[in-house]
C-alpha cells in the first residue's frame, strides 16, 4: 500500500535532489515534497500482461510516427513553473505514458507532462492513483488520464476542459477505444482480453 512517508526523519518538504539519494531500483513517488513508498506486493501478473499488451499495441501503432510510449519505472519530473530540476517537488512514475516531444526525455527521464497517462488500478494502489495521482496529472495539465479497472473491467477516461478535468467517460473494456489526445491511436481491449485469458 503506498503511504506517505517521511525519509531519514525530514520534516520539510521534500524535492528531486533528495528523491535522487534514495536507493535503486524502488519504484517510489514524490508528490508536492512528502515520498510515497511503494511497498511489496509486486504488480500481479494480470496487472503486468495488462501494461505489456497495452504498451505493444501502442508501439505498434506508433511505429512511423514521432510520439514514443513508455512503461514504468519512468520518472517523469512534473514542475510547478520554471524551478530547477533539483527543487521539483514531484516525480510520479505512471504505468503507460505517451509523449510526442522526445527533446524533453533526458539521462533521468521526462521533464514536464505526457500527452496522455494510464494507470491500471490495483487493491494496493487504485486510492493513491484516485485520489492523489489524479488531482496530480492535472495540475500538471496531462490532457488525457484513463484509469482501468481489470477487476470491474471498466475504463475511466478523464480528459482536461478549461484547465480542469471533465467528469469520466466511463466505459467498458471492449471493442476499441480511441486515446482522445492521439486519436489515430485506439486500444483493442477484445485482444487484451484474449492476452489475458
Amino acid at each position: 500500500m503506498l503511504e506517505p512517508a517521511t525519509l531519514q526523519g525530514t520534516l520539510r518538504p521534500l524535492t528531486y535532489a533528495d528523491y535522487l539519494t534514495w536507493p535503486e531500483g524502488r519504484r517510489d513517488e514524490l508528490i508536492d515534497g512528502i515520498a510515497y513508498l511503494k511497498e511489496p506486493p509486486a504488480p500481479s501478473p494480470i496487472h503486468q500482461a495488462l501494461v505489456g499488451e497495452l504498451y505493444y499495441q501502442i508501439r505498434t501503432a506508433l511505429e512511423g510516427r514521432t510520439g514514443r510510449v513508455f512503461i514504468a519505472p519512468l520518472d517523469v519530473r512534473l514542475p510547478k513553473s520554471d524551478e530547477a530540476d533539483e527543487q521539483i517537488d514531484t516525480v510520479v512514475q505512471p504505468d503507460l505514458l505517451i509523449i510526442s516531444d522526445c527533446h524533453r526525455l533526458d539521462e533521468h527521464g521526462l521533464r514536464g507532462a505526457p500527452e496522455w497517462v494510464a494507470e491500471v488500478l490495483s487493491p494496493t494502489t487504485a486510492r493513491h492513483d484516485q485520489i492523489v495521482k489524479l488531482p496530480t496529472y492535472e495540475r500538471a495539465r496531462v490532457p488525457e488520464v484513463w484509469l482501468i479497472h481489470p477487476t470491474d473491467r471498466t475504463l475511466s477516461i478523464y480528459r482536461l476542459a478549461g484547465g480542469r478535468y471533465a467528469r469520466a467517460t466511463i466505459l467498458e473494456l471492449k471493442g476499441k477505444t480511441a486515446i482522445g489526445a492521439l486519436p489515430e491511436i485506439s486500444i483493442d481491449w477484445d485482444r487484451v482480453a484474449e492476452r489475458l485469458s
